[in-house]
């Protein structure tokens, strides 16, 4: 398949930092989804601080083994990035360290990185706390370290034994074993600070206090939503990953209970397996909330993909069937003609906001409060006036509306869920479980 109009386009921009942009057409990766696919790749590069210069999709049923696109397009590409003054080519997929070798060859040494790589380099630029610092690192380590490669016998191991002495060990060899090194101390830390973190949530747990995790495709309006709420005063971009360590905020629903709202990392596709791993923890908030937000950009035509998505990685992190209120976001914007909303989301627990400009919060904390009150009981606890502190306790956990204190026990009566209620279950009565309301 030659170049076409289709398949290549140019724009004129400053000679720094221009890109091309590959991907390729085949039956798993048809030719809307591929374009799509590429639209993000751009976006991403934008977000990276890089301009595209250069689009190319290439029809091949199967990636070239060799160098991805086969070497007649290397040599089409290398004279339409000579003729452009392009000086970095993005591949829209995961290239193998051959194939990264073998198209910097054909390409005349101009550097070559995958989707991965562009990712780790957004991550990079974004990472704010030591925690986010040190996972952006171990990712990028972890990515590299096979990637190592050197050129001869002249980066050849040679230890003593009959064949094999001589210079002794190679730089490429001592760069690996710094690598391994440097990544055993990052997974240490990172424990360590996993450790922290396992200690907060469980305080929270025993706080009774509900946890929502605000989670959705990179760039929906996740932060924009949580300082809305809160006052948070977090970075908001209309970037990509502009977000990457998670925030949490106390937030006060009308009816006087408090909520823990996250603001967690975007979601984008073909997340690395390897970033994963390493945000693991801050991917965790998910796992651990009571309650999820799933924030959607209505304005965006890939909407209901980018739904798809985000479901997907809930499932793979394990954060799925828990209850969930679906946020369309952005609804100041022009909805796109062929916005599809999956038929099972036109109705239920579903609103439309601007974060940005506050239309439909208001919809939303109602909404949120009742996903929060669903299921809560109105009990009447009875506590001895020695143990008065499981009074602060309730009070912290559940909203209660009297209290009587008498000459041995304190009496309250209190809207409070299943959590509060197994907490405080000794100060039940007997017949709990069987003839309380329903809030």
């Amino acid at each position: 398949m030659t170049i076409n109009e289709k398949e290549l386009f140019v724009t004129e921009q400053p000679a720094e930092g221009r890109a091309a942009l590959v991907g390729i057409i085949n039956r798993d990766c048809p030719e809307d989804e591929a374009e799509r696919s590429l639209d993000e790749l751009a976006r991403l590069l934008d977000t990276a601080g890089g301009e595209t210069v250069v689009r190319m999709l290439q029809t091949k049923e199967t990636p070239d083994v060799r160098t991805y696109i086969g070497s007649g397009k290397v040599e089409e590409l290398a004279e339409l990035c000579k003729a452009n003054e392009v000086d970095l080519i993005v591949f829209d997929t995961e290239l193998t360290p051959s194939q990264i070798r073998n198209l910097e060859e054909g390409l005349d040494g101009r550097r070559v990185i995958d989707r991965s790589m562009l990712i780790l380099d957004i991550f990079a630029l974004h990472a704010k706390t030591g925690e986010g610092k040190l996972q952006v690192e171990l990712a990028q380590l972890k990515y590299t370290a096979p990637r190592l490669t050197g050129k001869g016998t002249e980066l050849s191991r040679l230890g003593g034994g009959i064949g094999t002495r001589g210079p002794g060990e190679s730089q490429l060899e001592r760069d690996r074993r710094h690598l391994k090194r440097r990544i055993e101390a990052l997974e240490d830390a990172l424990d360590e600070l996993e450790r922290n973190r396992r200690t907060m949530r469980a305080a929270r747990e025993r706080s009774g206090i509900a946890k929502i995790a605000i989670v959705g495709y990179t760039n929906a309006g996740k932060s924009t939503l949580l300082n809305r709420l809160t006052d948070a005063g977090i970075l908001a971009e209309d970037k990509l990953f502009a977000t990457l360590d998670p925030t949490t905020r106390k937030f006060a629903l009308p009816s006087g209970e408090s909520v823990l709202l996250t603001d967690t990392v975007g979601f984008i596709r073909r997340l690395p397996h390897h970033l994963i791993k390493a945000f693991r923890s801050t991917l965790d908030e998910a796992v651990c909330a009571d309650i999820l937000l799933i924030l959607l950009d209505a304005s965006d035509p890939e909407c209901g993909e980018q739904l798809a998505v985000t479901e997907q990685l809930l499932r793979d992190l394990g954060a799925a069937g828990k209850p969930t209120l679906y946020v369309f976001n952005k609804c100041d914007r022009e909805a796109p003609d062929d916005l599809v909303i999956p038929t099972d989301l036109r109705e239920g627990a579903v609103c439309h906001i601007s974060a940005k400009t506050g239309e439909g919060v208001d919809d939303l904390v109602a909404q949120l409060e009742g996903l929060v009150m669903a299921g809560r009981r109105r009990l009447t606890f009875v506590i001895p006036n020695a143990e008065a502190g499981a009074l602060n306790q309730l009070y912290q956990n559940a909203t209660v509306e009297s209290v009587d204190y008498g000459a041995e026990n304190i009496t309250a009566v209190a809207v409070a869920d299943a959590k509060t209620a197994g907490m405080l279950r000794r100060y039940l009565g007997e017949g709990y479980g069987q003839d309380e309301t329903e809030e």
